[in-house]
């Protein structure tokens, strides 16, 4: 009862927020009475909200809602099936920047971590931040060895006042999908499950510190992308020690161009990197706007604020590689197939109409001039189709999608007649030739046939067992496990010809008897 009353005091200074700002529109999807509601409240919106877009009047509704919410907005950035296209890359500017807190409660907090005074640990502390976010707040420094750093720490109190706000939205999750059933397939307390565990990551600045350590291992001895050095000694769980980098913003291109850069080349370096991350390496920086992407004096570009990063496991690669060539080469049906093939699309879905879908999205934009091709945006339209295919949100695939969106926006502030993706295309074709090519096939079906024939023992074993039960008065299989074994089969975990050989064996060890 109190968790109640606390949410609805809290979603009434929400109501309260997004009333002055115009930015109810979100209840106009939930049916006849939202749209009733949105309408009457509407009318208490300050005037100057009409002259802002609606993701404009949300982002700064959120803005004023303080650290949670501002997260909120950056990762209802990356959904474009629950706000819409045009909200979520005005949620995408949403600026992570807050006042900063005292420089006092910053030493305290960074004696306390590491557990000695702060003049012990740096010789030179500035007390002025240089950047001040909704989590954390950034000051330049130098250790006690004479090195220039840049030190992270953590907003004090910032773990329980997140903690209050997950509780509400989880609490409206469940209740948005108890009354709106439709939203199901939306999976939002899933999402908001998955909101929270990246924010807890990105609270505990050691996980970020080994996320920017295990990609900057990745591009050891790339001299055209790097991350700065992590001071492990000078490290905790709300503070964070860094290598302090020189550099230009990238998104600063006269001042590039003036120190003598040349602007394709860069741009190629950020599309070749953008690429490693995503298919070599499966793990990619998340947040990789101009605020968090510099060029070195040498040419190198430097990323920092490994606060959000994505994974995609190999298969799902495969997948991103099969549909991207199948949209290059204009082969929507394969394009479809790679969808149906990956359990994205349910099997009751025609493939025939996934397949006009795909072509009514990609034809507009692959037909554009080749500098204006988003790939991107291709991606975001074909996610949009999701409600009328029954298509299950894939979380992974919509924050990649909106990392792609950020890279092109940096390829295109760098070189706005280039295209950073046919600048990477020869290693896309060397990638995909390597990894969907007849080699890479003929690889992956070997390795199959060796699974199974490592199996092979186990499976002898448990034929031999299984005999032994059937002479001994027969075999009993609990309905539970009857049905994880329907489920592992349909599920595509046993290779086809399992069964059979299965069969073979126990035929075999029965003529031994």
């Amino acid at each position: 009862m109190i968790r109640t009353l606390r949410n609805l005091t809290r979603l009434a200074a929400i109501g309260r927020a997004l009333t002055r700002h115009g930015a109810l529109f979100p209840l106009e999807s939930a049916g006849d009475g939202g749209r009733f509601l949105a309408g009457l409240l509407g009318r208490f919106a300050s005037g100057a909200a009409s002259q802002r877009r609606p993701g404009q009047r949300l982002a700064e509704a959120l803005q004023e809602l303080g650290p949670t919410f501002v997260k909120l907005g950056q990762a209802l950035s990356t959904r474009p099936d629950l706000v819409g296209e045009e909200v979520a890359e005005d949620l995408s500017e949403l600026q992570d920047r807050l006042a900063p807190f005292p420089a006092a409660a910053a030493r305290a907090i960074i004696a306390e971590e590491l557990g000695r005074p702060l003049d012990e640990v740096f010789s030179a502390f500035d007390d002025v931040p240089v950047a001040a976010a909704s989590i954390a707040q950034v000051h330049f420094a130098t250790t006690a060895e004479g090195e220039d750093v840049a030190v992270k720490v953590l907003r004090p109190g910032v773990e329980l006042r997140f903690a209050r706000d997950i509780a509400l939205f989880t609490w409206l999750a469940g209740w948005a999908e108890r009354l709106f059933p439709r939203w199901r397939r939306l999976r939002l307390v899933d999402s908001v499950k998955a909101f929270e565990e990246s924010v807890v990551l990105e609270m505990d600045l050691r996980f970020e510190a080994a996320a920017a350590a295990e990609m900057r291992d990745n591009f050891e001895g790339d001299d055209t992308f790097t991350i700065p050095r992590i001071d492990w000694q000078r490290t905790a769980r709300r503070v964070l020690t860094l290598e302090r980098i020189t550099g230009i913003p990238i998104d600063e291109v006269a001042a590039i161009a003036a120190a003598g850069h040349d602007l394709e080349t860069v741009t190629e370096h950020a599309a070749d990197a953008f690429f490693n991350m995503v298919f070599r390496d499966g793990f990619f920086h998340a947040d990789l706007h101009p605020g968090n992407l510099f060029l070195a004096p040498n040419g190198q570009l430097v990323a920092v604020d490994f606060g959000i990063t994505g994974r995609v496991d190999e298969q799902t690669r495969r997948f991103l590689g099969e549909m991207l060539l199948g949209f290059l080469n204009g082969d929507y049906r394969k394009v479809a197939e790679v969808h149906f093939q990956a359990g994205f699309v349910p099997p009751d879905k025609s493939i025939d109409h996934f397949t006009q879908a795909c072509r009514s999205i990609a034809e507009p934009i692959l037909g554009k001039p080749l500098h204006e091709i988003s790939i991107a945006r291709l991606l975001g339209q074909l996610f949009q189709v999701t409600e009328t295919f029954a298509m299950e949100t894939q979380p992974q695939l919509l924050l990649l999608q909106k990392s792609m969106l950020v890279a092109e926006g940096v390829g295109r502030r760098l070189n706005p007649q280039v295209n950073m993706w046919q600048l990477a295309r020869p290693l896309i074709e060397q990638w995909m030739m390597a990894n969907l090519g007849p080699q890479a096939k003929l690889k992956q079906g070997l390795a199959h046939v060796w699974d199974g024939l490592e199996s092979l023992p186990r499976l002898v074993q448990s034929a031999e067992q299984t005999v032994t039960a059937l002479r001994e008065g027969g075999l009993r299989l609990h309905p539970d496990s009857l049905k994880a074994l329907g489920h592992k089969r349909r599920s595509g975990l046993f290779p086809a010809w399992l069964p059979w050989l299965l069969v073979l064996v126990l035929g075999v060890l029965l003529l031994r008897r």
